[in-house]
């Protein structure tokens, strides 16, 4: 290191051009080969998949696989459009899980939720969709999937899907 740069734990801060005069950069981030198959995250990619089928679900290995504890990832501009009118609808989504071996790399998440923005689909049949999909990628101990949508017509619907099951 010169002058210039300070350790600040594992992350390496170098004088920059940029406004804030810092860039730091986890050396020990591209290294770890658990994480050596996320193809979205610390990329420049800004291109949103056109729609669910053609996004990517990544995931990374959870290293607390023995414990139980929650993951609660919100989206509150969530975006789709009405099937019949072609009307955009906007909901805040909010996604629950114990996870299993894996935890869902949130960049994929991201895009994967934008790529809903011109999808023709009912309410009910995305958030079902969204936790099919995430159950696929994931195998969760358990999840919730809740879809809070904007009212229309002066209603608002709420749908909640769950895994596992209820009986």
């Amino acid at each position: 290191m010169d002058q210039g740069d300070f350790r600040l734990g594992v992350e390496t801060c170098q004088k920059s051009d940029r406004p804030w005069g810092w860039d730091f950069h986890n050396a020990g981030m591209s290294e770890r080969e658990d994480l050596k198959e996320l193809s979205l995250l610390g990329k420049p990619d800004t291109r949103l998949p056109t729609s669910p089928e053609e996004a990517k679900l990544e995931v990374f290995p959870n290293h607390r696989a023995g414990r139980r504890y929650w993951i609660t990832l919100n989206c509150p501009e969530f975006s789709s459009l009405c099937p019949v009118t072609g009307q955009p609808d906007a909901a805040k989504v909010v996604i629950r899980y114990v996870p299993g071996d894996t935890c869902v790399e949130t960049k994929s998440l991201k895009f994967y939720l934008a790529s809903f923005r011109n999808q023709p689909a009912f309410n009910e049949e995305i958030v079902n969709r969204i936790l099919d999909d995430l159950v696929g990628a994931l195998s969760p101990q358990e999840m919730v999937v809740r879809g809070e949508f904007a009212p229309r017509g002066g209603i608002q619907l709420t749908t909640e899907a769950t895994y596992p099951e209820a009986h």
